[in-house]
């Protein structure tokens, strides 16, 4: 399997930066985190705009830094596009134009992605003939990724893209950042502190705070450990990957499967086989020791408890394990006792709401 490793350590004086990261070659790796947590940083070591003393830095097998060995390629020789929290298009130039300039970075016969595979995948072949000035910010930023792209890069690193727009125009790009992980063959480094940009993006989430990184994996697995703060926030989910199995017309409701059992929607205008992200909030979720027999929830599924925290005040948070699934519960400590949870436990949960991501 293709891998990226960093390892930096940096000294600010007041802050410090101390990562040793080993992420998947492929797919949207998410660096999670509140302001000041390191994040861009991390980014800036990877590009080598910022020089860490001491890193290791290799990218499915190409070494771009290895301090024992003196060896710093600079920026301009690392193969990677960079996109910025503002677009930073010229003005004077048309989008093709844009997307022309600087190809001449492109490495020959590498085949990974072409500009022509840029334009398709951003959706803005219609927009090639039009100045930055008569476009919105979101078919501004969708130029700046194609643009990086377009340089036919070893890895994709984005930087807060959306943080400059306002929620119509991330609405109308994210589709198209969703589609990142399905059609590159490159691993795609993306920053952010918005919890919905990791729900909808992330195939490998990396939490991060005060210079480090508190945990990483597989984005389910992640979202569901009680011991990072995460699971205890009131907007605490996990995503699960499912794929749509049936239409169920007469009662407007689509029947989806994941790993290990299935679940009923509101009714999603898509073919059958279509790969879908649910979003479940830990909040939406109780548990029950025996199936119920006469509810209105159709949700119902076996689980096993795998861990019990305290969350705030007189809250306990429960991960469950449902197939191959992660899921946490938001649940009274009083309910908690009541039922006599423990790790181990067979139960059953009740899922009473979901969101459909994609």
């Amino acid at each position: 399997m293709t891998t990226l490793l960093a390892r930096f350590r940096l000294d600010y004086g007041d802050f410090k930066l101390d990562v040793d990261l080993k992420l998947p070659g492929t797919g949207i790796t998410v660096l999670f985190g509140h302001s000041g947590s390191g994040k861009t940083t991390l980014l800036r070591c990877i590009a080598g705009l910022q020089h860490a003393p001491q890193g290791l830095l290799e990218i499915n097998g190409q070494r771009w830094q290895d301090s024992e060995h003196g060896l710093f390629l600079p920026t301009y020789k690392r193969p990677l596009g960079y996109v910025f929290q503002e677009a930073n298009l010229f003005p004077h130039l048309t989008v093709r134009g844009n997307l022309h300039y600087g190809l001449k970075r492109i490495k020959q016969n590498s085949g990974t992605v072409k500009l022509e595979q840029a334009v398709e995948l951003l959706g803005i072949g219609h927009l090639l003939e039009r100045l930055p000035g008569n476009l919105s910010g979101g078919e501004r930023q969708r130029v700046a990724i194609a643009r990086a792209l377009a340089l036919n890069p070893d890895i994709l690193l984005m930087d807060e893209p959306l943080a400059s727009l306002d929620f119509k125009r991330k609405q109308e790009i994210l589709p198209f950042l969703s589609r990142l992980h399905q059609q590159l063959d490159i691993p795609v480094l993306y920053v952010t502190h918005s919890q919905q940009e990791v729900a909808q993006l992330a195939d490998t989430l990396v939490i991060m705070e005060d210079g480090r990184a508190l945990a990483s994996g597989p984005l389910a697995e992640t979202q569901s450990r009680l011991d990072v703060p995460l699971a205890q926030e009131r907007e605490a989910a996990t995503v699960w990957q499912v794929s749509v199995t049936e239409h169920e017309t007469d009662y407007h409701l689509t029947r989806v499967e994941f790993a290990g059992g299935s679940l009923s929607l509101p009714a999603v205008d898509t073919t059958v086989g279509t790969a879908l992200r649910v979003q479940i909030y830990a909040r939406d979720v109780s548990i029950a020791l025996e199936a119920p027999t006469a509810t209105s929830i159709l949700n119902v599924l076996p689980a096993t408890v795998t861990g019990i925290a305290d969350g705030r005040d007189s809250q306990s948070i429960i991960r469950l394990q449902v197939g191959d699934q992660a899921l946490l519960a938001h649940i009274t400590r009083k309910s908690a006792l009541l039922l006599g949870l423990q790790i181990g436990m067979a139960v059953y949960v009740q899922i009473k709401g979901t969101s459909l991501l994609n």
